[in-house]
């Protein structure tokens, strides 16, 4: 929502102000005049101070919409009362209109150059008088409610970046803990964007031989999205798809396909690669909806095989049936399966980094440098900052 219609939708609720006229002047009979001549005008609150002196504190405590002041007073010249009244926080922004005796160019434009409004001869036409503090007010209105409405603004979007803070971290503590040893070991980097993202993955054992891992990816951002991703997820996890066999990655996709149709969440989508590897028969069984191709690198070979199968984004066409392929992982070998957002990265030359090339970067090794934090850390070069437009969801599968 923009910044517009957020204060269109609030000017409703923006806090009223009657006009108010304080006028300061050390001659009764012209605040007495001034007085006659507003008395007529029932929407127009009069106040008059005849001791300067007293000028900021009374504006302080009346909040005049507006105030008339001579310029030759006793105790306080009118002009360095001008001043006074723009360095106070409180009325640096009230109208001034200066009053005075005779038409003087020279006095008229030093008052404007130390911030008055306007400037009248007294005593001036009532017609006059009234149109100019009617004038004078409703700006000053408006200013006083548009600053109450940005203040309203800023407090809910600072609420709601404080709540989006909230869901990142109830979405991160979702995430599966890494697994450091035994015959299939992980890592995995997540580092959302600016604004909450829906990336999710996961991995988990279905039975002793059967190792699960996923990634999914839901269009667009914000909260919408982010409630999907984990709706989805914890499909996953709970493997509560009647009549799918989650050790076959097409049945899965296709169960996730008809329960997660966009019709029915907010025309929101997403694309997943589901995997399933089987430690006593070292098969790896995938299928993918719209992802990227997950990468595997077997054995001592320095080559990744593209692991990916034909089929539309998640919730895209009911009736769908996704197929599923499988690879022997011969050797201790390295699965990578990520997000787009970990290679759609502009370059310094307004450039998006193409897939080709990410693969062709994750091919070459450091030795003690994990890859994914090269990945990453590549990404960050390449854009010159740290946060991404994107999630930044990348998942490592080591095989033993």
């Amino acid at each position: 929502m923009n910044a517009e219609l957020t204060l269109s939708m609030e000017s409703s609720e923006l806090t009223e102000h009657s006009i108010t006229v304080l006028i300061i002047d050390d001659q009764a009979m012209v605040c007495e005049a001034v007085r006659r001549m507003l008395e007529g005008e029932s929407d127009i609150e009069f106040h008059s101070l005849q001791d300067p002196t007293k000028a900021i504190e009374t504006a302080e405590a009346i909040n005049p919409t507006v105030i008339l002041q001579d310029l030759v007073m006793p105790d306080i010249d009118g002009l360095t009362l001008v001043k006074f009244f723009r360095a106070n926080a409180k009325t640096k922004d009230i109208p001034l209109i200066v009053l005075s005796s005779k038409e003087e160019a020279t006095t008229k434009a030093e008052a404007f150059a130390l911030g008055a409004n306007d400037y009248l001869v007294k005593l001036p036409d009532q017609i006059e008088l009234i149109a100019r503090i009617r004038y004078h007010s409703t700006g000053y209105i408006n200013l006083l409610q548009r600053n109450e409405a940005f203040a309203r603004l800023q407090a809910s979007q600072q609420a709601l970046a404080a709540e989006l803070a909230q869901a990142e971290k109830y979405v991160r503590k979702l995430l599966p803990h890494e697994v450091k040893s035994g015959p299939v070991q992980t890592e995995w980097e997540f580092v959302p964007s600016a604004q909450l993202g829906g990336d999710a993955f996961g991995y988990f054992w279905l039975d002793d031989d059967n190792f699960v891992m996923y990634l999914l990816d839901v269009c667009d951002h914000g909260v919408g999205s982010a409630l999907l991703s984990v709706s989805a997820m914890n499909t996953v996890n709970s493997q509560t798809l009647p009549n799918v066999d989650f050790k076959n990655p097409g049945e899965v996709l296709t169960g996730l396909n008809e329960a997660f149709q966009m019709e029915m969440h907010n025309n929101l989508y997403f694309t997943m690669w589901y995997g399933v590897y089987n430690t006593k028969s070292r098969r790896l069984t995938y299928a993918s909806g719209g992802p990227p191709p997950a990468l595997l690198k077997t054995g001592g070979s320095s080559e990744f095989q593209e692991l990916h199968t034909p089929g539309l984004m998640i919730g895209g066409m009911a009736g769908m049936e996704f197929q599923a392929r499988e690879t022997e992982v011969q050797g201790p070998s390295k699965l990578f399966f990520f997000s787009d957002g970990v290679y759609e990265i502009t370059k310094p030359d307004g450039k998006v980094l193409l897939y080709q090339e990410f693969a062709e970067y994750l091919t070459h090794s450091e030795p003690g440098v994990s890859d994914i934090t090269r990945v990453r850390d590549y990404a960050v070069s390449l854009q010159g900052r740290d946060t991404f437009d994107d999630d930044f969801s990348m998942v490592m599968v080591r095989f033993e």
